[in-house]
C-alpha cells in the first residue's frame, strides 16, 4: 500500500506501510526521505560544478591524482595483491630484441655514468680548444657514449621500497624495479620522480617498467647481461593446482640463468611463508647452474638486510606476522655451466653473428626444396635395410 504525496510535490515518494508504523508518523518518514534525496541531487550538482569551474567552453579535462615531482599517496594505487601471470592479457609493450630496447631515453636520462662521462667529454674538449684537430681527438669524442643497460632487478618491486634502498646501496648499478600491476607501477614511477625532485644528484639510477616477468624477461635483456635478480615475498599460490603460477620453477630458473652472469650472478628470494620457501630450496637446490651462499656469505651482503627491512612486505611481516614474523631466505650464485660458459661469447657477440648468419642467408632461409632436408624441424635420416 502507497500513501499519495502531498499537493504540490514534483515526485512523488513510495512508503511501504508496515503494521508497526503508526499513520501519523507517515508524513515524518516521507519528509526524511526527501531530505535524503535532495541532499544527494546537492551533492551531485556540486560535483558537476567542481569538475567544470575554471572551464569557459564546459569542457573539463580530467586532472591527475599525482603532479610530476610530489610524492604519491598510496591510499590512491592501491590494487589486487593477486593476479594470475599465466593469463594476464592486459597489452604489454615489448622489444623483439634486446638490441631495440633504449633504456636512457625513457628510463635513464640523468645516470650517474652519463654525467661523468658527459664532464670528461667536457673537459676534453676544454683541452683541445687551442690545439689543432686530430683523428685522435675525433675518435675520442665520438666514444663517449655509454650503453646504459640494467643490471639489477627487482622482481615484482611493490610499491618500489627496496629498488629506491638498491639505488643507493649500489650507487655504480642500474636498478631496474619490475611490475606487473599498472596503479602500483605508475605509483613507484611517481615516487621515483618526487626523490629525483627532492634529492637531485640520488636515485638517478633507478626506475620502475611495467610488464610481466613470466613471459617477457629475454624481450628486453641480453644473455649474461645480469648481476642481481630479486624475488622478495612473491605470491605464493597456495593451491597445488596454481603452482605453475608460482615465480620461481624449473623453467623459469633456466631463464633466469641465462640472464645471470656466470661467477657474479646472484639470485635472491626471501617469504615469510614456509612452505613456499621449501620450494624455492628444492627448486633452487636442484638447479645445476645455481650455488647456495653460506649463512657467512649471505650475512656479509648488504642486498640481504635490505630486502629484509626495505620492502613494505617485510616491514609488514614484522609489523603483523600474518603468517609468523619470521622471514626465510636465501641467496644463490650463478655458477660456470659444464659447457664452460667463460669460454663462450657474450651475448652481444653471439648476437653479432646470429644477425650475420641470417644476412649470409645461412640461418632462416627454409625453402620448398630444404623443408624435408635433414635437421629441418627434426628430421632424421633413417637406414633402411
Amino acid at each position: 500500500m502507497t500513501s499519495n504525496p502531498p499537493h504540490g510535490m514534483q515526485h512523488s515518494v513510495s512508503v511501504c506501510t508496515h503494521p508497526n508504523i503508526k499513520q501519523q508518523q507517515l508524513p515524518l518518514l516521507r519528509q526524511v526521505i526527501m531530505s535524503k534525496q535532495s541532499q544527494g541531487k546537492k551533492r551531485k550538482s556540486e560535483d558537476v560544478c567542481a569538475a567544470t569551474a575554471g572551464d569557459d567552453d564546459g569542457v573539463h579535462e580530467q586532472q591527475p591524482i599525482t603532479s610530476e615531482g610530489a610524492m604519491p599517496q598510496k591510499k590512491f594505487y592501491r590494487s589486487r595483491a593477486h593476479c594470475n601471470p599465466l593469463s594476464f592479457n592486459e597489452s604489454f609493450e615489448y622489444p623483439t630484441s634486446p638490441e631495440l630496447m633504449d633504456w636512457i631515453e625513457d628510463h635513464y636520462p640523468e645516470h650517474p655514468l652519463l654525467t661523468m662521462t658527459k664532464q670528461q667529454h667536457a673537459e676534453t674538449e676544454t683541452h683541445t680548444d687551442d690545439e689543432t684537430p686530430s683523428s685522435s681527438s675525433f675518435l675520442s669524442s665520438s666514444s663517449t657514449t655509454v650503453n646504459i643497460q640494467p643490471n639489477v632487478l627487482d622482481i615484482g618491486c611493490g610499491f618500489g621500497g627496496l629498488t629506491l634502498a638498491l639505488s643507493n646501496a649500489l650507487p655504480t648499478h642500474t636498478i631496474l624495479g619490475l611490475e606487473i600491476r599498472t596503479k602500483v607501477t605508475e605509483y613507484v614511477r611517481l615516487r621515483i620522480l618526487a626523490h629525483h625532485k627532492d634529492h637531485p644528484n640520488l636515485y638517478q639510477n633507478c626506475s620502475v617498467l611495467r610488464t610481466n616477468a613470466m613471459k617477457y624477461l629475454p624481450n628486453f635483456f641480453r644473455k649474461a647481461s645480469i648481476e642481481k635478480i630479486f624475488f622478495c615475498f612473491p605470491d605464493p599460490h597456495f593451491k597445488r593446482k596454481n603452482h605453475p603460477r608460482r615465480i620461481i620453477s624449473e623453467r623459469l630458473l633456466s631463464e633466469y640463468t641465462y640472464l645471470l652472469k656466470p661467477n657474479l650472478g646472484r639470485l635472491y628470494c626471501i617469504t615469510d611463508v614456509k612452505d613456499l620457501h621449501n620450494w624455492h630450496v628444492e627448486k633452487c637446490g636442484n638447479h645445476p647452474l645455481l650455488q647456495e651462499l653460506t649463512e657467512e656469505e649471505m650475512e656479509e651482503d648488504v642486498c640481504v638486510k635490505l630486502m629484509k627491512s626495505e620492502t613494505e612486505e617485510g616491514r609488514k611481516v614484522i609489523r603483523e606476522g600474518k603468517f609468523g614474523h619470521e622471514m626465510y631466505y636465501r641467496v644463490y650464485r650463478r655458477v660456470v655451466g659444464d659447457d664452460g660458459d667463460n669460454n663462450k661469447k657474450t651475448g652481444e657477440e653471439e648476437n653479432a653473428d646470429t644477425l650475420a648468419k641470417v644476412r649470409n642467408g645461412r640461418v632462416g632461409s627454409v625453402t620448398a626444396e630444404t623443408y624435408f632436408a635433414e635437421g629441418q624441424f627434426g628430421v632424421e635420416r633413417i637406414n633402411s635395410k
